[in-house]
């Protein structure tokens, strides 16, 4: 029989036929993540970050399969070859990191090959120390060695082993050393024997800007920062553009990154709100900002309250000078009173007694806001959107916050951000979308960068070491969640009644959990009376100003803004809570005490390209130059009481190493929140008052 010749790297090798094709290689390779409904979307990263690469592989018999994680750039030139590492046993999972370092639409996949001199080491090891074809076994390994070294420009450390393994006047046991050595597994993780070598076949990975996944937001309404009351008339004026860039210099000193506003354009008259949502409005009353449209104009019009573009150019200008952003609320809906009602009446929706539909969500009325309707003229509506974002692109918003996107098509969202970032690549949409999860889910395959999550409602320990993993990991690869402690909408129970404590914990679990984090003003001042009979604030800024004395607050030790400004400066200082993917949690003994880490090493670990001859020196897996950030966080979830429990840790997800340990097996940590150091080790004792301290922060020092 003619025999069959072995192609260096395969899809399958039983091709022979054009009866019957076999959908497996060599070796399978299957169920690979981050792949989105076969690769028909990309997968999410931004630049910098380690991303999650997992796959099933496994082969016949028993000898030894190593796996590959493989970058390519967007030129399609491989960049990292990363090993993958087993997962859970018995379910041939291997789990491995890429991290691509631009923009841009790359690529990946998985490798598996055959590993002859794994499978060598582990049977002769058992048949020299057994006494079986120990000879046999010694010339065997001889082989290896020499065809790894042809291929090694380190090759004097293979033939070295080589020539040990078959001197026959050593022992057994110093011929199997020989071989056995650091250096010689060292150069063999590097550029390792590769046979049978199998691809899955290359996956998209869309690479975006770091604040498309990664970033501290703050909300405020500019009209209310610089606000001023009359007390002669009773009414208020209102604040604008320039007044509001006097508190940017604040809300970059607390550390974030975007400031984001809601709409800021010309309010409608008609059905105008009045405070705490009444039905009826005084004639000073400012409305909310979502009822866009008036006589000034609509969505491309800037309020005359707050200023004119130049003035907007101004505060943007001022945002960037001090390292903030500036993200825009884009609310695709319109007040009785826009341009639009008389000049496209097409685009919403017409009754049967001939009257426009407001918005509804039973038993909620919104008389004062017509929705869009995308069905009646689809390409007309389209390209006003487009012109819109486009225009406040030109003004410097490169973020925008989109109000209530899972009430219009999908795909529209998936049309227009993709029309965006063609023209303006690094746009980002966040989608305030609280809703179910097979929409908020299909808006991030669309292209939204991140959206609003149900943390603000996962309060419990059960409910987080749920929500936390799922979030991490599950939808980690499309769904990138900024975890907003508040909103002009939603103020929890939690909040409600639990004091200035809750306020502590929410913004712990939300900085640390998450890339990706957010609050609403007022927060720092731990404001948490809601109107009677709803989960949201009395005097609602959404239809009044709202006056606060942020710094008198803060000299008199009512705020917390220096808490905030702590748990942002250690995100800035610690690359492992920049990222998603990297979250374990750890048992711990208390039903109100959740322990979670995060891990990220400072250089990725990458092998050379099969090939090629990179003589540099390359960091092993557990080298001890490899520096690696490891954040263990724990925290009491209960705002009315302390909590003592101890916290079990699985030390293998926190990659110590003995340099870390000291005689009694135990390491360092120093609480990032309070300065302190302590010793721990696999189970520790914690309490944690929440009326004094709510979290640890735990930096493991390591090499120490």
């Amino acid at each position: 029989m003619k025999s069959l010749a072995l192609p260096s790297r395969l899809t399958s090798v039983y091709d022979v036929s054009t009866r019957r094709r076999s959908r497996f290689g060599r070796i399978p390779v299957t169920d690979v993540f981050p792949v989105i409904e076969g690769g028909r979307f990309p997968a999410k990263a931004i630049t910098g970050q380690d991303v999650l690469i997992r796959a099933t592989a496994f082969r016949e018999g028993h000898d030894a399969l190593a796996v590959e994680a493989v970058l390519y750039d967007p030129d399609g030139r491989e960049v990292q070859r990363a090993p993958m590492r087993p997962g859970a046993p018995g379910l041939d999972e291997w789990l491995g990191t890429l991290r691509p370092t631009s923009e841009g639409d790359w690529t990946f996949e998985v490798e598996a090959w055959d590993d002859p001199m794994g499978t060598w080491w582990h049977d002769a090891g058992i048949k020299v120390a057994a006494g079986i074809d120990t000879e046999l076994m010694f010339a065997e390994g001889v082989l290896l060695l020499r065809e790894a070294a042809a291929a090694s420009p380190r090759a004097h450390i293979l033939e070295t082993a080589a020539a040990a393994v078959a001197d026959t006047s050593l022992s057994d046991a110093a011929r199997m050393g020989a071989a056995s050595t650091e250096a010689v597994r060292t150069e063999l993780f590097h550029r390792p024997l590769r046979r049978l070598v199998t691809g899955s076949g290359r996956f998209p990975l869309l690479v975006e800007r770091v604040l498309a996944g990664r970033g501290a937001w703050y909300e405020f309404f500019p009209r209310s920062e610089g606000a001023s009351f009359d007390p002669a008339t009773g009414t208020y004026s209102s604040g604008t553009f320039a007044t509001a860039a006097e508190r940017l210099e604040a809300v970059a000193g607390m550390g974030f990154d975007v400031i984001y506003l809601p709409p800021i354009h010309p309010i409608g008259r008609t059905f105008r709100k009045g405070p705490n949502n009444t039905l009826t409005a005084e004639e000073h009353d400012p409305g909310s900002p979502w009822a866009i449209g008036s006589a000034a104009g609509g969505h491309d019009a800037i309020h005359p309250d707050l200023g004119t573009a130049a003035d907007f150019a101004a505060f943007v200008q001022r945002a960037h000078d001090l390292g903030l952003e500036v993200a825009l609320d884009l609310a695709l809906q319109a007040s009785p009173d826009h341009p639009w009602v008389t000049e496209h009446p097409e685009w919403f929706t017409t009754r049967a007694d001939g009257s426009i539909a407001y918005a509804e969500n039973p038993p909620k009325k919104y008389q004062d806001i017509y929705p869009l309707n995308f069905d009646n003229d689809p390409q007309g509506l389209s390209a006003e959107v487009l012109r819109i974002v486009n225009l406040w692109i030109e003004r410097g918003v490169r973020i925008f916050r989109v109000d209530n996107p899972h009430t219009k098509p999908v795909g529209f969202w998936e049309w227009l951000i993709g029309e965006v970032n063609e023209d303006h690549p690094g746009t980002v949409f966040l989608a305030e979308a609280f809703t179910r999860p097979a929409m908020m889910h299909a808006l991030g395959r669309a292209g939204f960068q991140q959206s609003y999550t149900y943390f603000t409602w996962r309060n419990t320990k059960e409910e987080l070491e749920e929500y936390l993993p799922h979030v991490s990991t599950e939808t980690s690869s499309f769904f990138r969640p900024n975890f907003f402690v508040n909103t002009p909408d939603i103020l929890t129970e939690y909040l409600q009644f639990g004091g200035p404590a809750a306020f502590r914990i929410r913004a712990a679990l939300a900085a640390t959990a998450s890339p990706l984090w957010g609050v609403y003003a007022g927060y720092e001042l731990y404001e948490h009376v809601a109107r009677p009979g709803a989960e949201e604030y009395i005097d609602n800024e959404k239809f009044q100003y709202k006056i606060r004395d942020f710094d008198g607050a803060e000299v008199e030790g009512r705020s917390l803004a220096p808490y905030l400004r702590r748990l942002n400066a250690i995100r800035a200082d610690h690359p492992a809570l920049g990222e998603l993917q990297n979250l374990v949690v750890h048992p711990t003994s208390d039903d109100a005490t959740i322990a979670y880490s995060k891990s990220r090493r400072t250089h990725p670990l990458t092998i050379p390209a099969p090939g090629t001859n990179a003589a540099e020196p390359i960091d092993e897996p557990l080298d001890e130059g490899q520096a690696i950030d490891t954040l263990i966080i724990v925290v009491n979830t209960d705002p009315h009481g302390a909590r003592e429990c101890t916290v079990s840790l699985d030390l293998e997800a926190l990659d110590l190493r003995e340099r870390d340990l000291d005689d009694d097996g135990k390491f360092t940590v120093d609480d990032l929140l309070t300065g302190r150091r302590w010793k721990w080790s696999a189970h520790n004792y914690v309490r944690l008052d929440p009326h004094q301290e709510s979290a640890h922060i735990l930096h493991i020092r390591r090499g120490t």
